[in-house]
């Protein structure tokens, strides 16, 4: 028997509720909810990551958030081994969302209407159809790397994965759409090598099995960026809608800048400072935060670096000291704003998906790409082979020389000015797309229509 009455609609969110997954997913829901005040978006996450992502005051009375256990049995006692906490929440989760639904049901008496859930969720496909709801998933980072889930078993079997991969890193993906650059080191891990039966690995691979189920797919991307992946993704998903970049479409409340950046920056000279962050996950390894500082010291390239205050133990002996004059060490900076400022010219990042993004919506920011994990390789691979937006560091790891010849190319160089050149052509055609009549606006018109239906 259906959950979904008649009267206004009411829409499940079920977020994942470790790294960076349910802060994008409530973003599009606030301004979905926004868009429509007579449907009702129940928001269901863990206690912390509630917390962590809702203000104190939320000015939206049809979004509502809701707790859900964290699969943490009762004197549990953790052994330690990786992903122990995504494989408890991951175990308990369909039980503990089916209690939650049950709870806001009985609280608001509006039954729901529609599942919109993170990706990972696989097991909403069937969770979905038991209920008869329509399901809509949200993928939290690019095109290319959901290609290369929904491509997993397929690129397993053509490459013969069960023979290994060794010595063949290097060979490209011509038979996959539009990864005719990308080499098989580039894929994330799990899907041809490393641990393919590993939580992750065997979670994505379920995923890309069950999203040609989904009602819809959506993205925090715009068509424009990956025409071909976006048109081989729209063969394979009943509505592949890229409805971004987000940071396009709502300016955010200025951030608070306490460490100063933005004073400091309107100091410096056009594109002559590089601006450093790896997000609020990435730390990379003692040896290569020694080896950036010694670039950064050696190529006397002003600089902001933000670095967690306990990662700073790991600096040179006398660096702070020695920098002083032409650098900033903070903990945390406004990126966006930072780097929409004429001063910054080179980003040094990890290429996380958002970041990515947020460089595209910036001024022009060169990027130098040192990925660590997960779809970062690939989102570097496009960015500096296909997209031409900047410039991996060479061996994939931080070195003084690696990085001095990285900021001197695009500080100093006329490949700097390419590229940012390039940047720029890429964010007008993401401008275009959340404009009236753009891709990004028509598609969220249509994710809009879906989640309309009582």
């Amino acid at each position: 028997m259906s959950t979904a009455g008649r009267g206004s609609p009411h829409v499940a969110v079920l977020a994942f509720p470790f790294s960076t997954h349910a802060a994008p997913l409530l973003a599009v829901i606030r301004r979905l909810a926004t868009a429509t005040p007579d449907t009702l978006y129940s928001f269901f996450s863990t206690a912390d990551s509630i917390a962590s992502i809702f203000s104190a005051s939320n000015d939206l009375p049809n979004v509502r958030a809701y707790d859900v256990g964290d699969g943490v049995p009762e004197g549990y006692v953790r052994v330690g081994k990786p992903q122990e906490d995504i494989e408890l929440f991951l175990r308990a989760a369909p039980a503990n969302f089916r209690k939650g639904m049950e709870e806001a049901v009985a609280k608001t008496g509006r039954r729901v209407s529609c599942l919109v859930t993170d990706a990972f969720f696989w097991f909403c496909a069937d969770m979905a159809a038991e209920m008869e709801l329509p399901w809509v998933a949200f993928w939290t980072a690019g095109p290319a790397s959901l290609s290369a889930h929904l491509y997993t078993e397929h690129l397993r079997q053509t490459l013969g994965v069960c023979r290994g991969i060794d010595g063949r890193e290097d060979e490209t993906l011509q038979f996959i759409p539009g990864m005719s650059k990308v080499r098989i080191r580039d894929l994330p891990e799990g899907v041809v090598f490393g641990n393919l039966d590993s939580l992750f690995s065997r979670m994505l691979c379920d995923m890309g099995r069950a999203l040609p189920r989904a009602a819809a797919v959506f993205l925090n991307s715009f068509e424009e960026l990956d025409p071909t992946i976006t048109a081989d993704l729209k063969s394979k998903l009943n509505n592949f809608l890229n409805v971004g970049p987000f940071n396009l479409i709502a300016t955010p409340p200025r951030a608070s800048d306490e460490s100063r950046c933005m004073s400091w920056l309107d100091g410096q000279g056009r594109a002559s400072v590089a601006y450093i962050s790896f997000g609020s996950v990435t730390v990379p390894p003692r040896e290569e935060i020694v080896e950036l500082a010694d670039a950064l010291e050696a190529s006397q390239v002003p600089f902001i670096w933000s670095l967690k205050d306990h990662s700073r133990e790991n600096l040179p002996e006398g660096f702070l000291k020695r920098i002083e004059t032409r650098g900033m060490m903070v903990a945390w900076a406004p990126q966006e704003e930072v780097l929409r400022h004429d001063a910054v010219g080179a980003f040094i990042t990890h290429c996380g998906w958002n970041s990515l993004l947020e460089s595209i919506g910036g001024g022009g920011v060169a990027m130098i790409c040192r990925p660590f994990f997960g779809d970062q390789r690939l989102n570097g691979r496009m960015m500096e082979e296909v997209w031409g937006l900047g410039v991996g560091v060479e061996g994939g790891v931080f070195t003084k020389k690696a990085v001095m010849n990285c900021l001197q190319l695009l500080l100093s160089q006329e490949r700097g000015e390419i590229v940012r050149d390039n940047m720029r052509a890429l964010r007008r055609q993401a401008e275009k797309a959340v404009g009236p009549d753009g891709s990004s606006t028509r598609n969220f018109k249509l994710l809009l229509e879906l989640l309309s239906i009582p």
